[in-house]
């Protein structure tokens, strides 16, 4: 699978050069499903009585936006900061559209976006949450600011992403309705009658002057491990084959209807990758797959593994044709832009170059309609997560959280502890009840002094709800084994770097699992495998048939990240409120968070038996 790294971005000049034409009326058109429809848009001159030869177009792609409108972080309550100096948000992103748009013509470039819309940020969860756009109270909902955003922006067709179905499908079907362009899935499968329960692709027709339309097809794919991670949401409703397997249905599809160009946007990596072992029968990070066995592709817009992917091709192995592929970061990092050349040639378009880059926005204004439009949605977001909701009597920061037991997580497991031993059976309320969390951001801060709905939001990031599921001893055993693959091994004598310890086997922060309850040792020094040392609870050896109900987010607890045991564990207890608000309502109804009363040292790093820190 050759996956050769290309760059060769066509200036302005170069692509109206190649263009072969300037002037006359082109129009660019859309219609869901099989069909077609037409729309006219200003005039593009060419040559008086002579009809193109050639002709050329764009597409630009977004991917993972997580409701990112503006360049604000709403758990620091600040204009977003990183250390690259990126600046995040689509009202950035607008105003490259409209420079595309402008040097390119209106007529010859699409929009498209590759998924995870409608989660991400306090934004995200205030419009599905706390005043959701399904409505209330015999209230009719508000607009989702994502969709007012993409509709301004004249988004030709978005992909759904697995965050879409986070809130449920009635929150995602209302998004849909909200939105001007359609979401994409031709592997959104309805559970009963295998049909798609989402358009699968959508053709759009770019009108060339004395000549045929150029007729573009694209094609949405959506990630099977949706089936895993929002089990709860569409378990019976839908279901999620995988994307080599509907793109083998598809794409001939498309040629059928006379597409000249197809385009495939992708919730899926290119690296052949999967998260969740073989709990699936289908690759989570197929597009280089998809881009291989699948003949008849052109390009393919990659999301889903916030990553920077210029240009890539891939060569497929039954045409020997490129195909050519682009990933643009996430949340509004970067755009990225596909430049297609086409010829006619007896009287049909074929593709003769193309070309991928991304573009930064970092430096450009905000749009300003977009902040027009949404700065009242916006503004009121803001004063919802600076909120007070209790007080801290010490500051808890998780700087340090991923190689140290440190208050702020005990925080998040007393909370899943307490909520899960209140919803116990009278039997499992018998067993010895543990929690296990993962270290989700290590800038995450809850201050001395007021402690306000950011702070907490902050702290955990997601919208995961709470499980409590049964493992033995030796299945615990297993599956702390497996959290402690997250560490490079580290011989006896040798430094400990904390820069370089963490993320071994691509194993990221949101994966690793801490655990409460039970007291063991981490021995970085040994092999994976054989690093889990004096495992106890209440002072004892745990033994391997000894029962034990944990407390487990649903991502996890469905198998997300791939832990041995835990998705088919039996389950105890199961709830539909979040985490992050259960957190929140504990500081609530306690008035002050006092680490005293949760923080306990129950786990360390060693090495050959010495601690490290």
């Amino acid at each position: 699978m050759p996956l050769n790294p290309t760059n060769d971005p066509m200036n302005r000049r170069e692509f109206v050069r190649k263009s072969a034409v300037t002037g006359a009326a082109v129009a660019v058109a859309g219609a869901v499903g099989s069909g077609t429809a037409e729309a006219s848009t200003g005039p593009h001159g060419h040559a008086p009585g002579k009809a193109p030869r050639t002709w050329s177009f764009s597409v630009l792609g977004t991917t993972d936006l997580h409701s990112h409108v503006f360049d604000w972080d709403y758990y620091t309550d600040a204009a977003y900061a990183d250390s690259k100096g990126n600046s995040v948000g689509v009202a950035r992103v607008a105003t490259l559209v409209k420079q595309q748009r402008e040097a390119k013509g209106e007529d010859r470039v699409l929009l498209v976006d590759a998924g995870d819309i409608i989660q991400g940020t306090s934004l995200a969860y205030y419009f599905a949450r706390v005043d959701p756009i399904t409505g209330a109270h015999g209230r009719k909902g508000p607009e989702h600011p994502m969709a007012v955003a993409m509709n301004h922006m004249r988004y030709d067709a978005a992909a759904l992403g697995n965050h879409e179905f986070n809130y449920g499908i009635d929150v995602l079907r209302r998004f849909e309705k909200q939105c001007r362009f359609p979401l994409l899935g031709a592997n959104a499968l309805d559970a009963k009658t295998l049909r798609p329960a989402f358009a699968p692709y959508t053709v759009k027709k770019i009108r060339v002057p004395g000549a045929p339309d150029i007729k573009v097809g694209i094609l949405g794919l959506t990630n099977p491990g949706i089936a895993l991670w929002d089990k709860d949401n569409v378990s019976g409703r839908m279901v999620f084959p995988g994307l080599v397997e509907q793109a083998k249905k598809y794409v001939p599809r498309l040629r059928a209807l006379g597409c000249d160009v197809v385009f495939l946007t992708d919730h899926s990596g290119l690296d052949g990758s999967t998260s969740y072992g073989d709990a699936l029968p289908y690759v989570e990070n197929a597009s280089n797959l998809v881009a291989e066995q699948v003949p008849g592709i052109d390009a393919i817009l990659v999301g889903h593994t916030h990553v920077e992917v210029p240009s890539y091709t891939v060569k497929n192995a039954e045409t020997g044709e490129d195909v050519l592929l682009s990933e643009p970061y996430c949340w509004g990092y970067r755009l990225s832009v596909f430049d297609f050349e086409l010829e006619l040639r007896h009287g049909q378009w074929k593709v003769t170059g193309k070309t991928a880059r991304t573009l930064d926005p970092k430096g450009v204004d905000e749009d300003p309609e977009i902040k027009r439009l949404l700065r009242a949605d916006h503004d009121l977001v803001v004063k919802y997560v600076n909120t007070p909701v209790g007080t801290c009597t010490a500051d808890l920061s998780a700087a340090e959280s991923c190689w140290k037991d440190v208050p702020i997580m005990d925080f998040i497991h007393e909370v899943q502890t307490s909520t899960v031993a209140a919803g116990l059976s009278a039997a499992d309320a018998a067993l010895p009840l543990i929690s296990v969390a993962a270290p989700f951001s290590r800038t995450a801060d809850i201050p001395a002094g007021d402690v306000t709905i950011r702070d907490i939001a902050g702290l955990y990031i997601y919208d995961n709800t709470l499980y409590g599921k049964k493992l033995t001893g030796a299945q615990l055993r297993d599956y702390l084994e497996y959290a402690a693959k997250y560490y490079h091994q580290v011989p006896a004598g040798t430094a400990v770097d904390t820069a370089t310890l963490t993320n071994a086997n691509g194993f990221w922060d949101y994966m690793y699992d801490t655990a409460a309850g039970v007291s063991y040792d981490i021995d970085i020094a040994q092999p994976e495998g054989s690093r889990i040392r004096n495992l106890t609870h209440n002072g004892a050896p745990v033994a391997d048939d000894q029962v034990f109900v944990v407390a487990v987010n649903n991502y996890r607890a469905n198998g997300g990240s791939g832990y041995p045991h835990i998705a088919g564990a039996d389950i105890a207890y199961s709830s539909t409120n979040e985490i992050r608000q259960l957190m929140i309502d504990y500081v609530t109804a306690k008035g002050a968070l006092n680490p005293a009363d949760f923080a306990v040292g129950n786990w360390k790093l060693t090495q050959a038996g010495t601690a490290v820190f």
